[in-house]
């Protein structure tokens, strides 16, 4: 079952994600904001098919046990593209709302340097196929406090400009988190948990189509108003 449910839903995915990231980005030249919404896109579904595809590839053909190596590896580009996907919605967000602190700016530089220089220490044991869970630990702590940092912000300026889709946002954030977190914890010795990374993933595809629902809102609004 999970060699036919599971490869299906990664192309899914990852055509879905590629495909409004692409459109978004062509279709709005002239609009920094949905430009960067598109760009986010791109960089998570790019950056999540250096793990999805080989993952892919290890189900329909040796098995993921003999493919540990590659699997780690895509594990550790998606783990840096995540965090530059955080970094790039914090931007959106400072975009929507005109904001400019410069001291979270540099808190947010600070966090994702940390995240993915921790990403990059070889006690992560990235292509081990029992790595420790410690650094799984570590380095989630700086990505954590990011997703918490953009769960509040998205959450707070949604409420104050009445603006449903960012509210809707910070709960896929949070839903993202609730999911993952439970993976990087007992996945290991539970690894039926590993499932719970597909309603993670549908709430990153959430994020995107709020961007892609919101472009396609103010392009009809445009029209009607011409």
């Amino acid at each position: 079952m999970q060699k036919i449910f599971e490869p299906i839903f990664h192309v899914l995915y990852l055509s879905t994600v590629i495909t409004i990231g692409l459109r978004l980005y062509n279709g709005n030249k002239n609009n920094v904001y949905f430009k960067l919404f598109g760009l986010m896109s791109i960089v998570l579904g790019f950056g999540d098919a250096f793990h999805l595809l080989p993952r892919i590839y290890a189900l329909l053909t040796t098995g993921l046990e003999n493919n540990v190596a590659i699997l780690g590896f895509g594990k550790l580009v998606t783990s840096i593209t995540m965090t530059i996907f955080y970094l790039m919605l914090y931007k959106i967000w400072k975009i929507k709302f005109n904001k400019n602190y410069k001291w979270l700016d540099y808190l947010m530089l600070i966090l994702t340097s940390l995240r993915i220089g921790l990403c990059q220490f070889p006690q992560n044991e990235w292509f081990s196929s029992n790595p420790p869970l410690s650094w799984g630990i570590l380095r989630n702590i700086p990505f954590m406090i990011m997703g918490l940092i953009m769960i509040y912000l998205l959450f707070i300026e949604g409420k104050r400009n009445n603006n449903k889709k960012y509210i809707n946002m910070s709960i896929a954030v949070v839903l993202s988190f609730l999911f993952y977190a439970p993976v990087v914890l007992f996945a290991q010795d539970i690894p039926l948990l590993g499932m719970l990374m597909i309603p993670k993933t549908l709430a990153y595809v959430w994020i995107v189509y709020i961007g892609y629902s919101e472009c396609k809102s103010s392009k009809n609004k445009a029209k009607i108003a011409a």
